[in-house]
């Protein structure tokens, strides 16, 4: 067995345990690598920008891109036209999250992982859903389970504004 050195620590291994602590603390705390997501979205659409803030509001690491054909990129994805809306998040898993789908059930979401699921969807763009926010107008809304045969069922029936922000 070797002894231990007496020599100091060099600066190059203080300076990477120096880094690796710092990158520690910027993590959000309690995110796991699927609470890492790419949003897809037009470079002009406001409403996917509030969206966002929302996503990062409720402790999601975000990176945004702009592709050239957002609707190939939704089918290959598999979501289908009728699930579709402005824009597609994608977690570090593949998971995918179609329009304004609130944080709290894409959390949801992610600690079930629901067998043969591919992610949630709000279709089209209800008035008072994460983003759409008019004020005091609010519709009804359903979140919907995308299944890998391309089926859906109601994952979650949003009744108030206030059901989006537990």
């Amino acid at each position: 067995m070797r002894p231990m050195s007496t020599q100091p620590l060099s600066i190059r291994h203080l300076l990477t345990g120096l880094l690796l602590i710092l990158a520690a603390a910027q993590a959000p705390l309690g995110l796991a690598e699927g609470d890492t997501l790419t949003v897809y979205k037009s470079p002009t659409c406001g409403c996917c920008g509030l969206w966002i803030d929302h996503a990062r509001d409720a402790g999601f690491d975000t990176r945004v891109e702009h592709p050239a054909d957002l609707n190939q990129l939704k089918a290959g994805h598999g979501i289908a036209p009728r699930h579709q809306s402005c824009h597609t998040a994608v977690s570090a898993d593949g998971f995918v999250f179609e329009g304004h789908v609130p944080a709290h059930l894409i959390k949801r979401f992610l600690a079930e992982r629901p067998d043969g699921a591919i992610g949630l969807a709000v279709p089209g763009m209800p008035v008072g859903s994460p983003g759409m926010e008019m004020g005091e107008r609010f519709d009804r809304y359903e979140v919907l389970l995308l299944m890998k045969d391309g089926s859906s069922r109601v994952y979650s029936a949003i009744e108030t504004a206030a059901e989006q922000y537990p």
